[in-house]
Formats: C-alpha cells, sequence, structure tokens
C-alpha cells in the first residue's frame, strides 16, 4: 500500500477516534439545558467588593477562636467544620452548645453560605455579617452574655489588637462587635465550592459519568426543580414542608414563628444541594439520615410521587457528583 493511501487512512481513523469522542447530541442537550436551568456558580459572593486580605485574615483567626464562647469550648468550626475536607456541618442531627444542650435545627454547611437569599433556617438573619452575630450571643450555643464583654475579652488579647488594626486601618474603634462579625463574614466569602457538575455545565462532557449524566435527567423529569433551583440547586427560596403529604415532626413551625404568620407554618429555607452527599443528616431537624432516605422522602411530601429504588439510586448519583473536588474522597 502506498505511503499516500496510508495517510488517508490514518486520517479517516482518526478524525472517527474524534468524532466518538466527542459529546453526544443528547448530552450536549443537557449540558445546555442545565446551564438554562440553574446556572453556574459565580466566582465571587456578592458584598465581599471591599474585602482586604488582612479583613480575611483575621476573619480565619475567629472563625476558629474558641475564645469566642463563654468558656472557650466553642468556635464557629465547632459546629461548621471547614477544616481540612470538613463540609461546614458537623454532620450531628443537632449541635451541642458551649455548655452540652443541643440546640433545636440542625447546623447547616456554611459552605457557598453566601449565595443564599437569607441566613438560618428560617431565614432570620438577612446576611452572613448579620449570621454571624447570632451564634456567639446564643444562650445555648456559645453563650456570651453581651457584645460588650465579646469587645472587651477579645480586645485584651494582644494578637488581636494587632488584627483589627490591620484589618481596619481607618477606623477610630478597630475592635468592635460589628468589625468582627464583619471580618467573619468576609472569611465565609471565601468558602466557594467547585465540583464536577460545574465543569459539565461549562462544557466538559466527560466531568459527567452516563450515570451521573442519567441522575441529572431522572432529577428533572421528577420535578426536583420545583424548589431547587439557581446555581446552588437551592438556597434561594422559602418552601413549606409537606407542600403535598405532610411531614411527620410538626413541632417546629418555621418561619410563622418569626414572622407570627400562620401561612409561614413548616416553610423553611430550600436548603442547596451542592455538597449535599458530605452534609447529613438531612432536613432542619437532622432527622433523615441517609441521603436516598431524603430524596424519596422529599418526592413524596412535596411533589406526591413515590419513587422507586431504581429513580433514588439514578438521583443519588447525580448528587453525589456536587462534591466540592476539594472535599471528594
Amino acid at each position: 500500500m502506498k505511503k499516500s493511501t496510508l495517510g488517508a487512512l490514518f486520517l479517516v481513523l482518526l478524525g472517527a477516534v474524534l468524532v466518538s469522542c466527542g459529546p453526544s447530541e443528547k448530552t450536549k442537550k443537557l449540558i445546555d439545558d442545565s446551564k438554562k436551568i440553574f446556572g453556574t456558580i459565580p466566582e465571587k459572593i456578592p458584598g465581599g467588593e471591599g474585602d482586604s486580605p488582612e479583613l480575611v485574615q483575621l476573619g480565619e483567626k475567629l472563625y476558629f477562636e474558641k475564645r469566642l464562647s463563654a468558656n472557650d469550648t466553642q468556635s464557629c468550626n465547632s459546629c461548621h467544620n471547614v477544616a481540612g475536607k470538613g463540609a461546614g456541618v458537623d454532620n450531628l442531627s443537632t449541635s451541642p452548645g458551649a455548655f452540652g444542650k443541643n440546640g433545636d435545627r440542625n447546623s447547616p454547611t456554611v459552605l457557598n453560605a453566601g449565595f443564599h437569599i437569607a441566613q438560618f433556617w428560617d431565614g432570620r438573619a438577612k446576611d452572613l455579617k448579620e449570621q454571624a452575630k447570632g451564634p456567639i450571643l446564643n444562650p445555648v450555643e456559645m453563650a456570651m452574655p453581651s457584645a460588650a464583654e465579646v469587645e472587651k475579652k477579645i480586645g485584651a488579647i494582644a494578637e488581636y489588637q494587632d488584627l483589627f488594626a490591620k484589618a481596619y486601618p481607618k477606623e477610630e474603634k478597630k475592635i468592635t462587635y460589628e468589625n468582627l462579625a464583619g471580618a467573619i463574614a468576609a472569611f465565609e466569602r471565601t468558602l466557594i465550592t467547585k465540583d464536577r457538575f460545574d465543569d459539565f455545565q461549562r462544557g466538559d462532557h466527560k466531568a459527567l459519568s452516563s450515570e451521573e449524566q442519567e441522575g441529572l435527567e431522572t432529577f428533572l423529569a421528577t420535578g426536583c426543580t420545583a424548589c431547587h433551583v439557581g446555581p446552588l440547586l437551592g438556597g434561594n427560596s422559602f418552601r413549606k414542608l409537606g407542600q403535598v403529604n405532610p411531614y411527620e415532626n410538626t413541632s417546629d413551625k418555621g418561619r410563622a414563628t418569626l414572622t407570627k404568620n400562620p401561612a409561614d407554618a413548616f416553610v423553611f429555607k430550600v436548603p442547596s444541594l451542592r455538597n449535599i452527599a458530605i452534609t447529613g443528616p438531612y432536613f432542619h431537624d437532622g432527622k433523615v439520615a441517609t441521603l436516598e432516605e431524603a430524596v424519596k422522602k422529599m418526592a413524596h411530601l412535596q411533589l406526591g410521587k413515590d419513587l422507586s429504588d431504581s429513580d433514588t439510586k439514578s438521583i443519588v448519583t447525580f448528587l453525589k457528583a456536587l462534591t466540592d473536588k476539594n472535599r471528594s474522597n
């Protein structure tokens, strides 16, 4: 066979290989649909335009600071662990506070929290800064008696005098409760995760396996996007838990306790599904142990659908792809 013929044959075979390696039309549509339906995670969390490295450094130290609790045993990280591969939670149903008493609700992840519509399950804090003020003074959580006592305690530490001076160089009174919360919020705004679904949305058709793509299709076909939309697949709305079928735990009235509006009974913030595979147990009360159980229960409660085991497994397979690449096992 002539060299020219061999060369032409090689080019044909190479072209066939390249075509076979490309995405199918079905996958192309799934990529396009996922971008349109969910959008992609922004590079920065709103509100952090003026965050300096010094402010973030101070916030990180304060986030891990146990001296912000009454008996020096609890830090923000105690309930919202971000160290190493920590998923921003403690993986407990409810969390023990400084003196051993547990809170009433499950500790939600702090990862990507700054993108949320509001903070806490009932949305009582409008942003990360307002949220940071709550647990420190909460008598069950960190149990400090007052903002003034926090300022006095932290202000007596030489290291913090220096760190606050660098983080707030233009302010006359630097160590204030407002500035402390602002610094913690600045650190939390850096906790943005990246997962394989991000890569898939941006055109890497190999980022999700065929089984994970099938799981995404099942997720869409089931109607999960009735609540779980936006770049975080949630975190951007409030919904009643038990829209079709009632949830068995009726002791927590949700936003109604905050708003005093009976229409808000059992209404909670829709959790983000980013990192959901590593942030259990699930629901506001932490009473659902596994992701499989959570998926089945949500379909029943919110959509009135009783998922098959195979559809449940398929959706869970997709949800596992939403785990931050730096926190994957």
